[in-house]
């Protein structure tokens, strides 16, 4: 049994062993499903501010009348939680975001996110307030979107600026969907590892939806995809050595005690320990707190300020597409839980990928923000890879064979990708063609036509 989370954590095997005990059978994988998605005054198109009648905190409070219970931080409500594990919590620049409780199949979570936005839209309304599902604020520049009362974001906020350029537009104006996926030991994590990883390009250009920036086209069709290229290169990226002879729980964590810390949580505060090394901490020589030993839940912590395109936890976390529309909602963990929860998916990614150099994914994952489903790796495009990839997720699921009411399997959640994989246009392409057809020149359509 791992050792509670405030236990104290005085040598590395003990990091290794919290990812390991990850490890489920096949028979107990679930998936969890995040999305965030921008607030906005209906009659201004302006992003919410924390406090007022109009306003996030009204927004949460409202929310409170459906179970939601409050979590607060120095007095402010900053989240909601549920006694299923799910939560309702702020990025930086007021993005909403749904964090979904484990379920068994898509057609559960297919209903939690419709629950959940239409829950939104109920307390939204009266309050003649909308939320918009894109990858990036097609409107406001970073100075028009205010800065959400939370004690880790001021910590980043400062320390963002040091390692890149694009840090702070990366945690105000972005949004993605995310979907947290199981594994059965420490081979199957790596092979699941080395398949999303790869293929996590492919996911960006289907699910490209944020070609504007300030009310213009920026010339990319996933600005967001573009944000993560230089807000702060020791904790994002492809990982290579994931792809790498002796990769495994060991090596993952060697890589996150190399990531520079943000803080540590003690007694209700952030300390700032940016900059920081959990190496010394380990040692109790960790300037922010010097003689202390971390907790497993300061390693938890910290874990969470590593942001490569796929994330390990005590769970794999697929970090590459836009947010969007809440069809999209649903096929982006449909597109992921297809491919990763069969072996035969998985088998034929990781027969497709092999050759792919390190090289190639790099500048594969620079192409498919400006180019979307165009870019091409080893001769073949991307709309080519999405097929097959979309192909092996939809027998996936069909194989997983976790039907509705109406007697449907889950592979139907994957229509919206299918479409964009058949015509080869993103969505972030048709807006620029409304952009310049009959929106005449204006994103502010978009608040409308594309608000949930």
């Amino acid at each position: 049994m791992p050792a509670p989370n405030n236990a104290p954590v005085t040598d590395r095997g003990q990091l290794i062993e919290y990812l390991e005990s990850g490890s489920k059978p096949e028979s107990d994988w679930k998936l969890g499903t995040e999305h965030e998605k921008f607030g906005f005054t209906r009659d201004d198109l302006r992003p919410l501010e924390y406090d007022g009648d109009r306003s996030i905190r009204a927004i949460l409070s409202g929310l409170q009348a459906y179970g939601w219970q409050p979590v607060e931080e120095n007095g402010k409500l900053i989240a909601l939680g549920m006694d299923d594990g799910s939560s309702v919590t702020l990025e930086p620049g007021g993005q909403v975001e749904l964090s979904g409780a484990l379920l068994d199949n898509l057609h559960q979570t297919c209903f939690e996110v419709n629950t959940h936005l239409k829950q939104v839209k109920a307390v939204a309304d009266p309050l003649d307030i909308g939320f918009l599902g894109m990858g990036f604020q097609p409107k406001w520049p970073r100075e028009a979107i205010p800065w959400m009362p939370k004690g880790r974001y001021r910590i980043m906020r400062d320390y963002m600026p040091k390692v890149g350029s694009l840090g702070h537009d990366m945690m105000k104006r972005t949004c993605t969907v995310q979907v947290n996926l199981d594994f059965s030991d420490e081979a199957d994590m790596v092979r699941k590892f080395r398949v999303s990883l790869a293929l996590q390009p492919i996911a960006t250009a289907l699910f490209a939806n944020s070609p504007f920036i300030e009310g213009q086209p920026s010339g990319w069709l996933s600005y967001r995809a573009n944000i993560w290229s230089d807000t702060d290169p020791d904790r994002t990226g492809m990982l290579p050595f994931v792809f790498e002879s002796g990769m495994g729980f060991e090596r993952y964590v060697d890589y996150m005690l190399d990531v520079p810390m943000y803080f540590v949580y003690r007694d209700g505060r952030y300390l700032d320990a940016s900059g920081q090394s959990f190496r010394d901490f380990l040692a109790g020589r960790l300037p922010a707190l010097p003689g202390e030993m971390p907790t497993l839940k300061d390693w938890e912590d910290h874990m969470t300020t590593a942001f490569p395109e796929v994330r390990l936890k005590k769970f794999l976390e697929m970090r590459g597409a836009d947010g969007g529309p809440w069809r999209r909602l649903c096929a982006l963990p449909a597109y992921w839980v297809g491919l990763l929860y069969h072996r035969d998916s998985v088998d034929a990614a990781l027969e497709m990928t092999s050759d792919w150099s390190i090289e190639q994914l790099q500048q594969l994952r620079l192409d498919v923000a400006r180019r979307g489903l165009k870019a091409e790796i080893a001769g073949r495009s991307v709309q080519e890879i999405a097929g097959h990839s979309l192909r092996w997720s939809q027998a996936g699921l069909a194989a997983r064979n976790r039907l509705n009411a109406s007697g449907d399997n889950e592979s139907g959640f994957l229509a919206p990708l299918m479409e964009i994989a058949e015509s080869g246009i993103t969505p972030a392409e048709r807006k620029i063609r409304c952009f310049y057809d009959r929106w005449g020149q204006s994103v502010d359509p978009v608040f409308e036509e594309c608000a949930y």
